[in-house]
């Protein structure tokens, strides 16, 4: 397993849509093993392959990632080619991404979801989730289609989170620049 290098917004590549998966080999096992150590390092909940560079419909996610208590039948997600069946509801969250570090913004969402999807051996399976695995599975799909949740939020402050992620990229790539 390795960690990927998350892209931070406004990086274009993170518009683009993903492509459906089309080979359940040991190159997509291998992806979706890097993306959990990737997420997990990362402190996050969830990881969409396009925020790692990669356009394939594969997001993994892990709701009790970081959490004291985990229940015994809880294993993390990995989520290849979702396509939501039914939504239902309203819930409004204060999301993050990481993507956006350091970054929250409430966004409404559907606050219950079934979602049809593959895993890693290419079977089908459905998933109906409601609360934080509703908005994880929505949040991550979204960038499976190139948008962000700073799309879904006001101009106003999307401004203000773009010049953030600017100075963010300028000050990494300035450290990156000091230690070669």
């Amino acid at each position: 397993m390795a960690l990927r290098k998350i892209l931070i917004w406004p990086d274009p590549r993170l518009k683009k849509k993903s492509l459906p998966v089309t080979a359940f080999d040991d190159e997509l096992k291998q992806l979706a093993e890097d993306m959990l150590e990737t997420m997990y390092a990362s402190d996050g909940v969830g990881l969409a392959a396009p925020q790692v560079g990669v356009l394939k419909r594969l997001l993994t996610i892990d709701i009790f990632a970081g959490k004291d208590q985990r229940p015994a039948d809880a294993e993390p997600l990995i989520v290849i080619n979702p396509e939501f069946v039914e939504k239902s509801g309203t819930i409004v969250w204060d999301e993050g991404c990481l993507s956006v570090p350091g970054e929250t913004a409430e966004v409404k969402r559907a606050g219950l979801v079934r979602v049809r999807y593959q895993d890693l051996t290419g079977a089908f399976h459905e998933i109906e989730a409601a609360e934080l695995l509703a908005v994880a599975l929505q949040h991550e799909n979204d960038h499976l289609d190139g948008v962000l949740f700073v799309d879904r939020i006001g101009k106003l402050k999307r401004d203000v989170i773009r010049r953030k992620m600017l100075k963010l990229k300028e000050e990494l790539a300035d450290a990156a620049e000091a230690v070669a």
